[in-house]
């Protein structure tokens, strides 16, 4: 049986770690074009064949609700940064496409961001990094 004070300070020690380096790397995009929600957006969709992807794909990646999700797509088709188009599989969803400014902005900002996520990262060598990958995922698995 798991040792439950340790498992809550392991688990104190991971969200410290986690909200302490999320603060840190929030400057990454002080003057950038797109704020890092649009970012995570931009993330999933660029990374997509023919940076085009679902919704449904988008929500299930991001940290906010899915209400909150929408307004932000909302706002970056706006923006012009992406273009959302009904769902030809599931007319009751959508499909959200990169637009030439948004993969741009992203591209811009992804290479100040990976150098930012690799230097602070590099507290840990190249076992710790794969160690704490698997620790995470297993996290993660149901």
């Amino acid at each position: 049986m798991t040792d439950r004070q340790l498992a809550l300070r392991a688990w104190e020690s991971l969200f410290r770690a986690q909200h302490e380096l999320f603060a840190e790397m929030s400057a990454d995009f002080e003057d950038a074009a797109i704020t890092q929600a649009e970012y995570d957006v931009l993330l999933t969709v660029v990374r997509a064949p023919e940076m085009s992807t679902r919704l449904r794909e988008i929500t299930t990646n991001m940290l906010i609700s899915q209400p909150s999700v929408s307004r932000l797509i909302d706002r970056m088709v706006a923006r012009g940064l992406v273009t959302k188009a009904v769902d030809p599989e599931d007319g009751r969803g959508a499909v959200i496409t990169a637009t030439d400014a948004g993969a741009s902005a992203f591209r811009r900002i992804a290479t100040v961001h990976g150098r930012s996520i690799a230097e602070r990262m590099s507290r840990l060598d190249d076992d710790e990094l794969r160690a704490l990958h698997a620790l995470t995922e297993k996290l993660r698995s149901h």
